[in-house]
């Protein structure tokens, strides 16, 4: 359990320092926003959903699915802005 946890953590720091590396591309500021929101909701819909004995990956899955949604939904709505 506490191997699980971890290497979530450190699943987590790498998706976020990828998501934020996307900052200093002009013009896609929205996927940045979009991407830490979407990586976010994402977990805690993913840990939810997963069940007692399975929290960890629901929520690494949930985080990673919402993340790359959520950098795309931002980047739309802010080229449409």
């Amino acid at each position: 359990m506490k191997k699980a946890m971890v290497l979530m953590v450190a699943v987590m720091a790498l998706a976020s320092m990828l998501f934020t590396g996307c900052e200093s591309a002009n013009g896609h500021e929205g996927a940045v926003v979009g991407g830490a929101a979407g990586a976010a909701g994402g977990a805690l819909i993913g840990s939810a959903a997963a069940g007692g004995h399975n929290r960890g990956t629901g929520a690494l899955l949930g985080g990673v699915i919402g993340g790359a949604a959520g950098a795309v939904a931002g980047d739309q709505l802010h080229d449409k802005k």
